[in-house]
Order: structure tokens, then C-alpha cells, then sequence
């Protein structure tokens, strides 16, 4: 993977992910990544540490091979019509826009460059994001995964998932953050302080998912083996569950990718 500069443009939550775990992986030094924002003054931290930072889309793609795209949604189809005429072939933009389609990204650019969807997460500024990649172009999508394996986990899908990926991947940050919320409070209830039960039960989860991640086994596996007979896990469970604890979740989901699927339109005139 070429170790040219890399531009991110937005520098909003999950921009200035991006660029922390990439600047941590050290594969691509803090100077080597432009990130930009409109107001560059909100930026100051990362050009403390670092980063070069712009106000100026359109000198970051002059002199960047990756392009990031890491706007809303509804500012994407300006962003594109800015940075359109400096695009190169040789370029490779990566969105983490939901719901914008690689045609549509391509058709606004004129056809310059190789774009890849992607669909990280926020855990990316520690190197543990899910991050679900799909191309048309093979080049683009082995530089995508050689980035992003850097920064954790990523996997390759079919464009049609990429919305429901964003549900599970990114918006799911938000749901098992959530869960472990909700199991330190359990715990300060039972007598736990506020900051011990946090901690515990966010090493249970994390031990909780090494199990599947470093066993490849199904959840209800790992679950058997702490439920026994009219036991205290059981109990706690079959309660859970009598709350809606599952269905809360899948529906929680669902109606998140519901939601993604809306979030960008692509307009009728370019």
C-alpha cells in the first residue's frame, strides 16, 4: 500500500477516528493525513498533534492518493461537486457515507478515481473497529483492506448489505455501549461503586466477546457452559428475556437500518 498522504475529509467524530488509528498504527505518520473541516479553528487539537489540517478541500485531494470521504450524508453531494475536478484515476476515495451507492459516488465524479464504500466504527481510533468494505474495483478494495485491517477487523460484502451494516457495525457501537451501561447499574445496585461496577462490566463484556472472536463458537455455547440447573444465571436470563432483552435488540437494529437506508438521496441533475 502506497504510504502517500491520505485526506479525510470531515473531520467529525469518525474522521478524527480514522486519522487517530491510523496515526497510531504508524504506518502513516500524523503529517502524512490532511483532514479538513470548514471550520479549521475546531481542528487545533489534531494540528497539535500532529496532523496537517485544512479548511480546503480541493488542495487535501491535490495532494492525497486515499480520499475519505467522512461527511453527513446531506453534505456529501457538495462535497463531490467540489472535489470533482481535481480527481484523479489514480485515486482512491473511500466513503463512509450510509446509504450513498458506489454508481451514484462515481457518477458525480465523472467517473475519476476507484471508490470503496466502507462502514467502520468509532472503536477505529483504537484499532477495534468492524468495518465492512464493497468495491468495483479490485485495487481499490485490496488498498481499503490492507488500511483498515490496520486499524481491526475488516470483512468484504455484497453493496446490498452495506446500509444493514451500518445498523450492526456502527450504530451497534451505540447498543452494546448501552448494554454495558445498563449492566454497571445492575451492579451498583447490588452494591457495587458506580466506578467498580462500570469496570467490571465492561471487562465481562470484553471477555464475553474474545470467547466467540478467539473460539469462532456460537454465543449459546459460551452460555451453557454458565447456566446450570436452577441456577442463579438461568434466573437472571429467563428474566431478561420475559423483558424483551433479545426482540428489544433485534428490533433496535432493524429499525436503524430502516433509518440508514433514508439518510442519503442522491440528486436527480449532476
Amino acid at each position: 500500500m502506497s504510504r502517500k498522504n491520505i485526506a479525510i475529509l470531515g473531520g467529525g467524530n469518525i474522521g478524527s477516528a480514522i486519522a487517530m488509528g491510523l496515526a497510531d498504527s504508524r504506518l502513516f505518520p500524523a503529517e502524512s493525513i490532511i483532514i479538513t473541516r470548514k471550520n479549521r479553528e475546531s481542528l487545533i487539537t489534531h494540528l497539535q498533534m500532529g496532523f496537517d489540517v485544512s479548511s480546503t478541500n480541493l488542495e487535501a485531494v491535490s495532494s492525497s492518493r486515499i480520499i475519505m470521504l467522512c461527511v453527513q450524508p446531506g453534505q456529501l453531494n457538495e462535497l463531490l461537486d467540489e472535489i470533482a475536478p481535481r480527481l484523479r484515476d489514480d485515486h482512491i476515495i473511500i466513503s463512509v457515507v450510509s446509504g450513498a451507492l458506489i454508481r451514484d459516488i462515481k457518477k458525480r465524479c465523472h467517473n475519476k478515481g476507484m471508490v470503496v464504500r466502507a462502514m467502520p466504527n468509532t472503536a477505529i481510533a483504537i484499532k477495534e473497529s468492524m468495518t465492512c468494505l464493497t468495491s468495483d474495483s479490485e485495487e481499490g478494495l485490496e488498498t481499503a483492506q490492507e488500511l483498515f485491517d490496520l486499524l481491526g477487523v475488516s470483512v468484504v460484502i455484497p453493496e446490498e448489505l452495506m446500509v444493514p451494516a451500518t445498523a450492526l457495525c456502527a450504530c451497534g457501537t451505540a447498543f452494546f455501549l448501552r448494554a454495558v451501561r445498563a449492566a454497571s447499574q445492575g451492579g451498583i445496585e447490588i452494591g457495587f461503586h458506580a466506578e467498580d461496577a462500570l469496570l467490571m462490566a465492561a471487562q465481562t463484556a470484553k471477555g464475553a466477546a474474545a470467547l466467540i472472536l478467539n473460539g469462532r463458537k456460537h454465543p449459546e455455547g459460551e452460555v451453557d457452559k454458565v447456566t446450570t440447573p436452577r441456577g442463579c444465571t438461568i434466573s437472571g436470563l429467563n428474566e431478561m428475556e420475559h423483558h424483551g432483552f433479545s426482540s428489544a435488540m433485534i428490533k433496535g437494529i432493524t429499525t436503524a437500518a430502516e433509518k440508514a437506508a433514508k439518510l442519503y438521496s442522491p440528486a436527480d441533475e449532476i
